[in-house]
């Protein structure tokens, strides 16, 4: 293990990594230990994905902009966390414009690689490669069919992200590799407070000169201060049923790169 990575500690109850099969209420708590309703959950699916086909035109440049420049720098430590090699199949889950879709098939370009959203509009700007419109909740593949599966800035906008958890594992083979990329808290407490004024303050008034649809990026800055931290991602992939779970923090905390590897699923 890097030496940079931070396991994730045992789940009681979890030691082998299976985990049944939900039978009624999620495993897992709110997002927001305030209890405050997520703000995916706010919007309908069909919502959410409006939102997206409006921001796509100029979806890329509003992330290369508000990222500082950093976000394909994140893509590229995704792709390589999974590990992917040649005559093995990933699915890029929420790919979006297939931006680590593509950083996936140069890592490996052997493998076979698929990125899946349910954006039209998205996928209608992706260049090259394998794509499919499918939902995150429900995709359109076998029980443990693939390999790696990689989800980036993608989990935190799905209504029920436990459950997301649950599907990316279903499709995985056992031993299989999910990577999340996703927004995090920052480990420095001062940069933390910074941070939280760049999405509260600075970020909004940016959209507004930038994108058609700036009410979208106000739903993003709350999307994030909503999100669990680091640790509490860990928790949920592992009541998912993933083991080995282990996160490295990029920019600071800005972003964090979580990993995890596909138990049984006890039927």
């Amino acid at each position: 293990m890097p030496a940079n990575d931070h396991p994730a500690p045992d789940r009681p109850g979890h030691p082998s990594g299976r985990a049944s099969r939900p039978t009624g209420a999620p495993l897992w708590g709110s997002p927001d230990p305030s209890g405050r309703t997520p703000p995916a959950a706010e919007r309908t699916a069909p919502g959410v994905q409006r939102m997206f086909d409006r921001v796509a035109p100029r979806y890329d440049l509003a992330n290369t902009v508000f990222s500082l420049g950093q976000d394909k720098g994140w893509r590229q430590a995704a792709a390589r966390a999974t590990g992917l090699t040649a005559g093995e199949v990933a699915v890029d889950v929420a790919c979006g414009t297939g931006a680590l879709t593509g950083e996936l098939q140069a890592t490996a370009p052997e493998a076979v690689v698929v990125g899946m959203d349910f954006s039209h509009g998205m996928l209608a700007r992706a260049d090259g490669g394998r794509y499919a419109a499918a939902d995150a909740l429900a995709l359109p593949l076998a029980d443990a069919s693939v390999n790696v599966v990689t989800i980036a800035f993608g989990l935190r906008n799905l209504p029920e992200p436990g459950q997301g958890l649950l599907e990316l594992r279903r499709v995985l083979r056992p031993g299989g590799r999910l990577v999340v990329c996703e927004f995090s808290q920052p480990v420095v407490p001062v940069f933390r407070e910074v941070y939280r004024r760049y999405l509260t303050r600075l970020m909004p008034v940016a959209a507004r000169r930038l994108t058609s649809d700036p009410e979208a990026y106000q739903y993003l800055a709350r999307s994030i201060g909503a999100w669990p931290d680091q640790p509490g991602l860990a928790r949920w992939m592992q009541e998912a049923g993933f083991t080995a779970v282990a996160w490295r923090n990029l920019s600071g905390g800005i972003v964090a790169l979580h990993r995890g590897v596909a138990g049984e699923v006890r039927r």
